[in-house]
């Protein structure tokens, strides 16, 4: 139902150019273009994401991954956290991805771990980072740094947990435990199939109402309310967080719309705003929903706001 009512929006907007004339308010025509620009830009990713998870759990013998790994945790994690530069995925393909890594017998502190640092370490990220802003200057070694600190102090937090699992949904969680230790399957193609099916009608409506919140809060906020700050050193770095926690732009993407806001906005504040947005956004809140328990996502989005606020602040002062 989500999925046919999201086509048939998109279908109005492109086949009826003179829709902006039949009567619909201005309101409404900005909000179905912001939610429709968000399904278009992060759906491709989706997909690669349970694409890449199918790989994972069903066509990667078992061992293969771990026998690569470091065994004790706090190393481990480290080089968990640098393989989202293996995968050219956005955040929200990174989703079923570590959901994928988990069915395959990862702790939740690896699948966070990975989760958070992989959209920012993600190579097509840094590029188009260092594209925007240049090799040179703080922003772009700010925001690789600051993506691998943040990964491992979450992953730390969630290993430090008496029951990291209690962190999942329940049903999630009976599927982990379902899965790991389970006979290998012998028709891959046939699980691959039902697990690009599962994936998807898991994450499809969530993606859609994660892009109608993020639309409904940009067509609520006006950005000049947040422009208005940019010189303040505090003020502009809160600001640029919550920008990046509601328009939810694609990783691959983000660093240009940032740049639009180099002239009025102070450094630490395009940095928080390159850190945050990867991680938590609207749209981002949504999907970690499918796996995640609310009170985890209280506390990633606590976690990772303070420490992209700190270096930020921390960027404004002395850079």
């Amino acid at each position: 139902m989500v999925l046919a009512a999201v086509v048939a929006l998109l279908a109005v907007r492109i086949v009826s150019p003179a829709v902006g004339t039949a009567g619909l308010p201005d309101v409404l025509q900005d909000f179905l273009t912001l939610a429709i620009s968000v399904v278009v830009e992060s759906l491709p990713f989706v997909v690669l994401g349970i694409v890449l998870s199918i790989v994972v759990e069903v066509w990667v013998p078992h061992g293969v991954l771990e026998r690569i790994l470091p065994t004790r945790p706090i190393p481990r994690r480290a080089v968990i956290s640098l393989i989202g530069m293996l995968f050219p995925v956005c955040e929200c393909g990174n989703v079923p991805l570590a959901r994928g890594l988990m069915l395959r017998g990862f702790t939740p502190a690896e699948a966070v771990t990975f989760l958070v640092a992989a959209p920012i370490l993600n190579p097509l990220v840094i590029i188009s980072t260092a594209q925007a802003f240049g090799w040179s200057g703080w922003i772009l070694p700010a925001r690789i740094v600051g993506g691998f600190v943040v990964a491992n102090l979450v992953g730390w937090i969630v290993a430090a947990h008496r029951r990291p699992a209690d962190l999942l949904l329940p049903a999630f969680e009976a599927r982990c435990r379902a899965a790991v230790g389970a006979p290998p399957v012998r028709d891959k193609w046939r699980e691959s199939a039902s697990h690009f099916g599962g994936e998807t009608a898991t994450m499809m409506p969530a993606l859609f109402v994660g892009a109608g919140l993020a639309a409904a809060i940009q067509v609520a906020v006006p950005r000049s309310a947040l422009v208005a700050v940019g010189a303040n050193p505090v003020l502009s770095v809160l600001a640029m967080i919550l920008l990046a926690m509601t328009v939810s732009l694609c990783s691959n993407v983000d660093a240009f719309f940032a740049l639009s806001f180099a002239s009025t906005f102070l450094p630490g504040s395009i940095t928080a705003f390159l850190i945050i947005g990867p991680i938590i956004d609207v749209k981002m809140i949504a999907l970690l929903r499918t796996t995640f328990r609310a009170r985890f996502l209280v506390l990633l989005a606590v976690v990772c706001v303070l420490f992209a606020a700190t270096v930020g602040l921390v960027m404004n002062v002395l850079v």
